[in-house]
């Protein structure tokens, strides 16, 4: 069934695919979190554990608001490992780091998914596709306020 929400297909395919990338970029984001929210140790275990939980779950949430935005505007949501990290700019960590360098990589990531989301801005703009401007715009609020709390766990 061909859609018409007043977004050209070609527009809607471009916003869709900046939305991908955001989405695979939470995606990572998300599982970097709760690992290290698992496996935080140190002075500041019990702020720390509560802090990712909280983060995690926000952007468990995220996830689902960005793929039904690709599913709205017509195209399908991708879904597996393969796909997220082809299309993620956040790097995987395999160990498990020291509590302020789990910080430092967190912060890393909100900042990296800030620049995905910004980045696939102007042409939801552009297209007039107000509902992924929204969405988009929440998003930096987001990881532009994570990053700086988790930034300031980092001074001393």
């Amino acid at each position: 069934m061909q859609i018409d929400i007043g977004i050209a297909e070609a527009d809607r395919k471009a916003i869709a695919e900046g939305l991908s990338r955001v989405l695979a970029d939470t995606f990572a984001l998300y599982l970097k979190t709760h690992s290290f929210h698992w496996n935080v140790t140190g002075p500041m275990f019990n702020t720390l554990h509560v802090m990712f939980m909280e983060q995690y779950t926000e952007l468990w949430t995220a996830l689902d608001e960005l793929a039904e935005r690709i599913r709205a505007l017509g195209y399908p949501a991708p879904g597996s490992f393969t796909q997220f990290t082809k299309l993620a700019s956040i790097a995987e960590e395999t160990t498990v780091p020291r509590a302020t360098d789990m910080i430092r990589q967190l912060v890393e990531g909100h900042e990296a998914v800030a620049r995905t989301a910004r980045a696939a801005f102007p042409t939801a703009e552009q297209a007039n596709d107000q509902p992924t401007a929204d969405l988009l715009t929440q998003r930096l609020q987001i990881h532009e306020k994570t990053a700086w709390m988790l930034r300031s766990l980092l001074e001393q």
